[in-house]
C-alpha cells in the first residue's frame, strides 16, 4: 500500500492522495476526493464524494463528511500571508453538504480547534482561529466568525450569524436568522434579527436531566441579572456570593471572565 495509507483504508480510484497524507485504518474516500499531503485522518473517517481536505488539518476518528464540503483551506483573512497554521476536528463529527472549515491565522493562536460529537449541517461555516466544543450543532448556512469560542452543547439556528471575537456560553441556544454580536451566557436563549437573550434554554436544560431546583435557580438568577440594581457585572458577583446552584456558578464566571466582547443582556 501507498506509504502513510493504512492497509486497511479503502480509496477510490478517483480520489487524488497527494504524498505525505496519513490516512488511517478502515478509513473510506470516496470518488473525486482531493486530499492533500499534510492531511491526518484518524481511524474510520468517511468522506463522501467530492470532499476536499487540504491544509495542516486534523480529522478524528468515526467522522464523516458529506460531499462537496472544503476542510482546511485558508482563512478568508486578508491579513493571513501563508503562514503555517492548522485545523483540528475530533472525532465523531457529522460534516454536511458544502461545509466549510479554514485553518488558524498566526494573529489568532494559529488553529481552529472543533471538538467530538458535532453535527454541522449543509452550508455552514467555521472561520479561523475558532474554538467549538463537544456537541455542537451548526444549522444549515449559519456561520462562525474569526476567533468565535462556541461551549459544549450550543445550538446555532439556521441562517444565523456570530460575530467575531464573541463567546457563546455552554448549553445556549441561539434561533434561526439571528445575528449575534455579544457574548452570550450559559444556557441563554438569544432569537431576533439582531440577537436578544430573551430567556434560557429550558427545554435543553431539561433534556440535559438538570434537577427542577437547579432550574429554579437558573430562572431566579436570570431575573437577577434582568432587573437586580447597578451594572451587569455587578449583579453577576452578588449572585457568585449569594448562589449555591454550580449552573448559576457557571454563568457568573463566564460573565466575570474575559472578554473582548460586551454581553447581550436580557431584556
Amino acid at each position: 500500500m501507498t506509504q502513510g495509507i493504512h492497509e486497511t483504508a479503502s480509496i477510490h480510484p478517483g480520489a487524488i492522495v497527494e504524498d505525505g497524507a496519513r490516512i488511517g485504518e478502515g478509513c473510506v474516500v470516496g470518488p473525486f476526493c482531493h486530499i492533500g499531503p499534510e492531511v491526518v485522518l484518524g481511524a474510520r473517517v468517511e468522506l463522501k464524494s467530492h470532499v476536499v481536505v487540504t491544509g495542516k488539518t486534523e480529522i478524528g476518528d468515526d467522522t464523516m463528511v458529506f460531499s462537496f464540503a472544503v476542510i482546511g483551506e485558508i482563512p478568508q483573512d486578508l491579513k493571513f500571508k501563508g503562514e503555517q497554521t492548522s485545523l483540528v476536528i475530533g472525532k465523531r463529527n457529522r460534516i454536511r453538504e458544502h461545509v466549510t472549515m479554514n485553518c488558524g491565522t498566526e494573529g489568532g493562536g494559529g488553529v481552529t480547534r472543533v471538538g467530538d460529537d458535532g453535527l454541522f449541517m449543509a452550508g455552514c461555516h467555521v472561520a479561523h482561529d475558532a474554538r467549538v466544543g463537544d456537541r455542537v450543532i451548526l444549522v444549515n448556512n449559519s456561520a462562525l466568525a474569526g476567533h468565535c469560542v462556541i461551549e459544549d452543547d450550543v445550538i446555532v439556528g439556521g441562517l444565523s450569524g456570530v460575530h467575531q471575537w464573541v463567546r457563546i456560553g455552554r448549553g445556549a441556544i441561539i434561533g434561526a436568522v439571528t445575528m449575534v454580536t455579544n457574548d452570550v451566557i450559559p444556557y441563554g436563549l438569544v432569537q431576533a434579527p439582531r440577537g436578544k437573550l430573551d430567556g434560557l434554554n429550558l427545554v435543553g436544560l431539561k433534556r440535559k436531566g438538570v434537577s427542577r431546583a437547579d432550574i429554579t435557580a437558573l430562572r431566579a438568577a436570570f431575573q437577577m441579572l434582568a432587573q437586580g440594581e447597578g451594572a451587569f457585572a455587578d449583579r453577576a458577583k452578588r449572585l457568585g456570593n449569594e448562589t449555591q446552584s454550580d449552573y448559576v456558578r457557571e454563568i457568573v464566571a463566564f460573565i466575570l471572565g474575559d472578554s473582548d466582547r460586551h454581553f447581550l443582556t436580557p431584556g
